[in-house]
């Protein structure tokens, strides 16, 4: 039997028309959508699945709508091989959200409207500050450390071996970026995104999202979900608010949570969502992790036929 992993994926991954055709031939699916836009009072769906791309990129929509897409893809996977078991499960930042969620730590509606929060904190905190992001390729931490000490900006993400990310004020990273070389930094290249994810810039959400998470009912979730901040699986409901709330302005340690993963013998890891991108950062981990990527009903019906052969 195949210790099963579920990845999540974080905003950056969404496409307009995800989940349509998941929704059409997905009963599961088409409910989760369907109660999305029931408990938001608003065409969540629609935004996701007819764009335009600008509105469905704003953090407010886009965070949300990856939430509930990675959730029926689960759903439609469930629909064609049962109720398989979960060895432990992991996201990329939102992603950690819908972790949860899958795992059963808070129920659908209240993750939605946790993350819908999440969304409009951050997008306010992009909107008050100039922020930017770049990535550090082939590079190892403790350089990229210096560098973001030296510049007064954040590591924002420590994506795979070689794939590191910082965050801060805009001209602050402009310089990083333009210092990268004489700290031993292959290559370094300012991202496309509305703002300094993961870093100090993100204060403001940071302090908001404290009362929410507080007030929400929360479960201990039913498998192992690995925290971004600590690159462990969580062991208390305090442990759970405090991470989810750290997050927002923390170090994304995923390299951390892989290893994590396949220290406890995880030998099939299922990326839910669209993209793609983390199966390529596993890969990056480990050559040989088997790995399978599921967004459409092509997909769900692939990873199905691998799960009934194992």
């Amino acid at each position: 039997m195949k210790k099963i992993a579920l990845l999540f994926a974080g905003q950056g991954a969404q496409v307009v028309g995800m989940g349509s055709e998941l929704a059409a031939g997905s009963r599961g699916a088409a409910a989760l959508f369907e109660n999305a836009d029931r408990v938001l009072g608003r065409p969540l769906s629609e935004i996701v699945w007819k764009g335009p791309m600008e509105e469905l990129t704003k953090t407010a929509n886009c965070q949300p709508a990856l939430y509930v897409h990675g959730l029926a893809c689960l759903a439609a996977l469930r629909e064609q091989v049962g109720d398989f078991a979960i060895e432990a499960a992991a996201g990329l930042s939102l992603g950690e959200w819908t972790a949860h969620a899958a795992a059963g730590t808070f129920d659908f509606a209240t993750g939605l409207k946790l993350v819908e929060q999440r969304g409009a904190f951050m997008e306010a905190a992009c909107e008050a500050t100039a922020g930017a992001m770049a990535a550090m390729i082939g590079a190892d931490e403790s350089a990229v450390r210096a560098l973001a000490a030296d510049t007064e900006i954040d590591v924002a993400n420590i994506n795979a071996p070689g794939q590191i990310v910082i965050s801060g004020e805009a001209a602050k990273v402009e310089l990083a970026v333009s210092l990268a070389k004489e700290h031993g930094i292959r290559r370094a290249t300012l991202l496309k995104v509305a703002g300094a994810y993961h870093s100090r810039l993100m204060n403001s959400a940071y302090l908001a999202l404290g009362s929410p998470l507080l007030e929400a009912e929360l479960h201990m979730p039913a498998f192992p979900v690995v925290s971004n901040v600590t690159g462990t699986a969580v062991e208390s409901l305090a442990e759970i608010r405090q991470t989810l709330q750290d997050q927002v302005t923390g170090t994304v340690r995923w390299t951390d949570c892989m290893e994590w993963l396949l220290e406890r013998g995880c030998d099939l890891f299922i990326e839910l969502g669209p993209g793609g991108v983390l199966a390529g950062l596993l890969q990056r981990t480990r050559k040989d992790a088997p790995v399978i990527s599921v967004s459409d009903m092509g997909s769900i019906q692939a990873c199905a036929e691998m799960l009934r052969a194992s």
